[in-house]
């Protein structure tokens, strides 16, 4: 797309976001019952399933169907009695109510509450004598009286009635319907969707629906444990209704965040009626606050934690999101809506943002979010990065997974010229600070005593001679802090690299690989810079040694690798790797293959063998 229309883009894409916003509000109405009755069907279904085996389709939906609601209208009904029973045991509780409002008094007397409400009650008085009218005489009040309608007036009180009624039975019918025919519907989203995209929309129906599922399953699980021990506690504190707050409760806890703490409320304030003293109602206040830690550092973490794959901060949005959108029913639908625009954003081309604002995944690699962390000159969080991997991950990966790539990244932006060169040797200096305290962190998890342990096959054999490995940085300081890594990852195997002081000229390089009597080169020349004059160095080197192993190392991370190898390979490249591990595994296997004598072996032939390996 041409740059100019760029800036209208952007404002297309914003004017397309509020006008669903606004046919969302708008037609909250059809849309709330739909999305309860499809979040009902997602519910209902695995038990539609196993029951039709048995039954048959229809009397298995009319039976799940029947029994659900069934069961949700006694449950309405029973709290509608039992709220009935608390309003006409409230007047027993009088005198307790009147006991603890004497001693919030009692204990605001003298205290800073009664000289604030002395101030209030002063404002009061002066604001009632200046409002006063100059002539002393109060205004009349005017009184507007209205006369009842005539005919349906008896039938008013039905309006609040008829509307959750209507609602509610709208949901059932479409529950059952959606039900009847859940594998017709799938069938024309699919082709909705277009048969091009039959494995990405059926990958995101099986997602969205086991995602919301399990969701559900593990939250009823939670809320179930959390009610039992609600109402146990209760009982024994005894609370008025035990069993009936403890359902509430448990119930109330699939609305998130403002659900538990109703559900909580609840019961708090019918023991701050019913119950004498304040004994009584602190232990309930603590019996909830023991449970809401309970239940979310424990039973949550162990049932429910990535059942949603929604991350807190990115629910928490979409619960005030949806409630301003649609009032309570938002609320209730919050997280299953949630959950499918996450799912949406996976798999939906053009909305990825979606699943990487919302989802509970790491938003950035972890090199990605070290190489950012080395941009904004954050040490500090860097090295806790690295020390992170070194205690979750084997230990010597973390060359290849954070400090390299770190390299790679920092080399392609200042050819792209997105990165000044002194930005970049910010980077490496950072780079090789936390080399040194990585490579120190190995070493005291490896239990390493010194460079290069005696081995010996038996009592006779000589011990190992060191391969030698000259390292040559091909384009510069990136390139040698790549080879000291290299020598790092390598210090508990009989092997030295020496890394040769550049720039030098191929001769100049020749003469040093034939003055160290090294077996092995490795040219570092990392990507994304062109090999070109690594290619140079390898023709050269090997028209010099034809017997010398030549490694070239293009360590970089998968984005920024090499496609093919082979114009180094055809040059006389002995190995191009593409991580320091795979160099770390192609030396090693020099090393067990060629410098370490096999049992009663005498040294002429030791000598020999090490002759033939270089």
């Amino acid at each position: 797309m041409d740059d100019s229309f760029k800036p209208l883009q952007g404002w297309v894409t914003f004017a397309g976001c509020v006008l669903v916003i606004v046919v969302l509000y708008w037609a909250q109405a059809v849309l709330v019952p739909i999305a309860l009755a499809v979040l009902l069907t997602f519910v209902l279904t695995p038990p539609v399933i196993w029951l039709e085996r048995w039954i048959g389709r229809v009397p298995a939906v009319l039976a799940v169907v029947t029994c659900v609601f069934l069961l949700l209208g006694l449950a309405g009904w029973g709290l509608a009695r039992q709220a009935d029973h608390l309003a006409d045991d409230l007047p027993g509780f009088r005198l307790n109510i009147l006991a603890k409002v004497a001693d919030i008094r009692g204990a605001g007397k003298g205290g800073a509450v009664e000289k604030i409400q002395e101030t209030i009650d002063d404002i009061k008085t002066d604001l009632g004598q200046t409002s006063a009218p100059p002539d002393g005489r109060a205004s009349q009040p005017v009184v507007v009286s209205t006369q009842p309608v005539e005919g349906l007036s008896g039938f008013i009180w039905l309006g609040p009635i008829l509307g959750p009624l209507g609602t509610a039975g709208l949901v059932v019918a479409m529950v059952m319907f959606m039900l009847l025919e859940r594998r017709d519907l799938r069938d024309r989203l699919i082709g909705l969707f277009g048969h091009g995209r039959l494995t990405t929309t059926t990958k995101a129906f099986d997602e969205a629906g086991t995602r919301v599922s399990r969701q559900l399953l593990m939250q009823t699980l939670v809320n179930l444990a959390y009610g039992v021990a609600a109402g146990v506690g209760l009982s024994v504190l005894d609370v008025p209704y035990a069993w009936v707050w403890a359902a509430l409760g448990a119930a109330l806890r699939f609305i998130p965040y403002v659900g538990p703490v109703v559900g909580a409320g609840a019961p708090i304030l019918v023991s701050l009626a019913a119950l004498p003293g304040w004994a009584g109602p602190l232990w309930v206040i603590a019996l909830f606050v023991i449970l809401e830690l309970f239940t979310n550092l424990v039973l949550e973490t162990v049932l429910y934690a990535g059942a949603a794959g929604v991350s807190q901060v990115a629910l928490l949005v979409s619960v005030a999101f949806w409630t301003w959108l649609w009032g309570p029913l938002g609320l209730l639908l919050a997280t299953p809506l949630t959950v499918c625009l996450v799912v949406l954003g996976k798999h939906a081309p053009g909305l990825e943002g979606l699943g990487m604002l919302m989802a509970d995944t790491p938003a950035l690699a972890p090199e990605y979010g070290y190489y950012q962390r080395l941009l904004a000159r954050d040490l500090s969080e860097a090295a806790d990065l690295v020390e992170r991997h070194i205690k979750t991950e084997p230990p010597h990966t973390v060359y290849d997974a954070l400090l390299l790539p770190a390299l790679n990244y920092a080399e392609r932006d200042r050819l792209e010229d997105r990165l000044s060169p002194d930005e970049e040797a910010a980077v490496i200096g950072a780079t090789r600070e936390l080399l040194t305290d990585s490579a120190e962190s190995i070493r005291r998890r490896r239990q390493v005593p010194q460079r290069h342990p005696p081995s010996r096959r038996d009592n006779d054999a000589l011990p190992p001679q060191p391969l030698r490995v000259v390292g040559y940085a091909t384009n510069g300081v990136t390139d040698e802090l790549a080879l000291v890594m290299l020598g790092e990852l390598v210090h508990d195997l009989p092997i030295t690299v020496e890394v040769a002081a550049g720039p030098l000229a191929a001769a100049d390089l020749v003469a040093l690989i034939r003055e160290r009597a090294a077996s092995v080169v490795c040219l570092a020349d990392l990507p994304p810079s062109p090999p070109s004059k690594t290619r140079y160095l390898v023709r050269k080197l090997r028209a010099a040694l034809p017997d010398l192993r030549i490694v070239v190392g293009r360590w970089a991370p998968v984005s920024l690798a090499d496609e093919s190898s082979e114009v180094l390979r055809v040059a006389g490249a002995s190995l191009v790797a593409s991580t320091l591990l795979e160099t770390r595994t192609y030396l090693h296997g020099l090393v067990e293959t060629c410098l370490i004598p096999p049992p009663q072996e005498d040294a002429l032939h030791s000598t020999e063998r090490n002759t033939d390996c270089s």
